[in-house]
């Protein structure tokens, strides 16, 4: 499918929703990663440099950890709150304790850049990627995995929703991983350079945002894809709602969200919803985790122009709401209960919207 072009700018209408700055704060250096703890109660926010600063909701400074020396890549929480899982370019993994601010542990990956970390939501497991290299690591930090059988440097992983299978996506295709399986359950094959992947929440889909400036939509069961593409840059911006209808993806300065149930061919060949309000490229998406009939999930969105914005796609074209800073935004990740937002900026910039 290729992607309708966009005419003009959107002009906002008065907000339905507002959003709220209630504290601001200024690191040393790039967001790199900002994550909520799970009760919602601290903000992790690592710069591109290395340290780790674990902040209250009223944005008070708890904690700095010194994170990666040459430099952190990213975070991840564990379910019950008490770790926070760090990665960077020193090839280690380190478990932080967020109640004392101190190393709890740490595990050697490889002499590699480590690029990406990711809790099991149970909790259980761990898993982390440097180059081709996967590995996965129990509740108890024994590593029980590794799985080297990657055509290349691994880009993106995720656990696949409702199961203990994990998928890495790298030049080559996506693999999908058990725990117990020396080789792997499937791959899904296409001759080109994936950079993130997303599952759906039901674990129907998931989709890879492209080094090509295309999106790809594979079906898990069916290994069937199909691929969007007429992106302005490489596609590196991905959300999903809650439902697993709509998948929102960036690749340029406009909002496209596709609609997975458009026909019995799911989005191949219908024309999604295009959101236009940012001056510059889209940096980060993400949808809220739940919605009711009633009150469909908000689709927030951050820009190199320092905007932050709220949509609901499926009720109209219009932002609900926006707020705007003096730095391009870098991260954005919603609270637990979905009421307020924190905002990571390139220059430094941590804040915290809330919702009204």
């Amino acid at each position: 499918t290729i992607l309708p072009r966009h005419k003009g700018r959107i002009v906002p209408p008065p907000t339905t929703v507002t959003l709220e700055r209630r504290w601001h704060t200024l690191l040393d250096g790039h967001i790199i990663s900002l994550r909520f703890a799970p009760d919602g109660s601290r903000i992790a926010a690592a710069i591109a440099d290395g340290p780790i600063t674990i902040l209250s909701t009223t944005g008070e400074q708890l904690y700095e950890l010194p994170g990666h020396g040459m430099g952190t890549t990213s975070l991840d929480w564990h379910p019950d709150g008490r770790l926070l899982a760090s990665t960077g370019q020193d090839g280690y993994v380190r478990l932080w304790d967020t109640t004392t601010g101190i190393q709890a542990q740490l595990l050697h990956h490889s002499n590699r850049w480590v690029e990406r970390v990711a809790y099991h939501p149970s909790g259980r497991y761990l898993a982390a990627a440097a180059g081709r290299e996967l590995r996965i690591w129990d509740g108890l930090a024994n590593l029980i995995a590794t799985h080297h059988d990657h055509a290349s440097t691994i880009a993106d992983i995720a656990w696949k929703p409702g199961s203990e299978a994990i998928a890495a996506v790298a030049y080559g295709g996506t693999t999908l991983w058990a725990l117990d399986h020396p080789t792997p359950l499937r791959r899904y094959n296409w001759k080109g350079s994936s950079l993130v992947l997303a599952w759906s929440p039901n674990a129907s889909l998931f989709a890879t945002g492209d080094q090509d400036q295309t999106v790809h939509f594979w079906y898990a069961e069916s290994g069937h894809d199909l691929q969007m593409w007429g992106y302005e840059t490489k596609m590196r911006e991905l959300s999903w709602d809650p439902t697993s209808r709509y998948l929102a993806t960036g690749g340029g300065r406009d909002l496209v969200v596709w609609d997975t149930q458009a026909s019995k061919k799911g989005p191949e060949g219908s024309k999604p919803v295009m959101l236009g309000l940012h001056e510059a490229y889209l940096s980060v998406l993400t949808y809220q985790r739940t919605e009711t009939k009633s009150a469909p999930a908000i689709l927030a969105s951050g820009g190199q122009d320092g905007l932050v914005a709220l949509w609901r796609p499926n009720r109209g074209q219009k932002p609900l709401a926006q707020h705007g800073f003096n730095t391009p935004i870098s991260q954005l990740h919603w609270s637990p209960d979905d009421r307020a937002l924190a905002v990571g900026g390139e220059d430094g910039t941590v804040a915290l919207l809330t919702l009204g």
